[in-house]
């Protein structure tokens, strides 16, 4: 497998937005440890606990605490400052929270990636950006068949709404600046990311924890729905192994899936979390629906391409992710440093 390569990462300067976030965290915990000089822009963590606290995050990068929305403020914060690769993963990644705040869902990720790349162009020495979306992008007919990159966009709900939106907003910046600058600026489209760290609410694994921790039970409203799920290092791993091959190679594809092994088998929630439940010592989970709901029952996306032009994919099942996952809190939660356990996994990865 094709694996992010410390000598390409090496004394490059990343701009890295989102690094107050989970998957954030774990991209700047790599990145610097590859030796990148990384510079975060986000929004300040929006939970208590949070991995950026727990592990330092700002000691590791060049933190900038600003808001996407702001368009000014993005333009006054990058001003002076010279990136060679951009990965932007900031956003409101939250189903559930986009239903509350619609427009404050489309406000951070629709024009937080106008601004941001608006504030790009100026950008003399980039050499590539990568944009990430969401597995939810796609119009979704629930019919079971694993998304590839051509099909139709579309969104139910405000939060798919809103990255498919940032799909689109990305392929006019690259085709009306971007490419006639010679920057590839592409798009990656992850599976359910799991994994030590996240502490969010309305997030599967997260509020597994949370009620295990309380000796609460876990509440379920679609314990039958499938996703593609994924650990976060995989899903980061994908996403810096993009970002190489762009720089190096711009006639690469711009639209790219990350997420389980092709052919691998379905995972539904309910099995996801009855393991889950069960590595962790606590309660089994109960089923509520929810008649309201706007998620998919039905969801999965193929990452062929990914193997195929980039020699790039997933090491973890879905199993061993849980594993691994469940392993990160009960040790977290036994005394050990965040920040370590991080690198643990990290260096364990690499040997996979």
């Amino acid at each position: 497998m094709t694996r992010p390569n410390p000598a390409f990462w090496l004394g490059k300067r990343v701009l890295l937005t989102g690094h107050t976030g989970f998957k954030g965290s774990w991209a700047a915990i790599w990145l610097s440890q590859m030796g990148a000089e990384v510079t975060g822009l986000s929004l300040a963590p929006d939970q208590t606990p949070a991995l950026y606290d727990l592990a330092q995050i700002g000691s590791l990068t060049d933190s900038l605490i600003v808001d996407l929305r702001d368009q000014a403020a993005v333009e006054t914060a990058l001003a002076g400052r010279a990136f060679d690769l951009v990965l932007h993963m900031a956003a409101q990644p939250i189903v559930r929270t986009s239903i509350e705040d619609p427009i404050g869902t489309f406000a951070s990720n629709i024009m937080g990636t106008a601004h941001l790349l608006q504030a790009l162009r100026t950008q003399p020495a980039l050499k590539a950006c990568l944009v990430v979306t969401s597995d939810k992008v796609y119009a979704n007919a629930e019919t079971g068949r694993a998304f590839l990159e051509t099909d139709a966009l579309g969104g139910k709900d405000p939060y798919s709404a809103s990255k498919a939106a940032a799909e689109i907003v990305t392929q006019s910046f690259a085709r009306s600046y971007f490419d006639r600058a010679g920057v590839p600026l592409a798009t990656a489209r992850g599976g359910n990311v799991i994994g030590g760290g996240d502490f969010s609410r309305d997030r599967l694994v997260a509020d597994i924890v949370r009620a295990g921790q309380a000796q609460a039970i876990t509440v379920l409203r679609h314990p039958e729905s499938t996703r593609p799920w994924q650990h976060v290092l995989d899903c980061v791993a994908g996403y810096l192994t993009y970002l190489e091959r762009l720089a190096s190679d711009p006639t690469t594809l711009r639209a790219m899936n990350f997420g389980p092994r092709p052919g691998g088998p379905e995972v539904t929630v309910g099995a996801l979390a009855s393991q889950a439940v069960a590595a962790l010592g606590a309660k089994p989970w109960r089923h509520e629906p929810d008649p309201n709901s706007l998620e998919a029952k039905a969801l999965g996306i193929d990452a062929s391409q990914a193997r195929s032009v980039l020699g790039f994919e997933s090491q973890l099942d879905a199993p061993e992710a849980v594993t691994w996952t469940m392993d990160w809190y009960r040790r977290q939660a036994d005394g050990e440093d965040a920040l370590a356990l991080c690198r643990a996994q990290l260096a364990r990865y690499e040997t996979l």
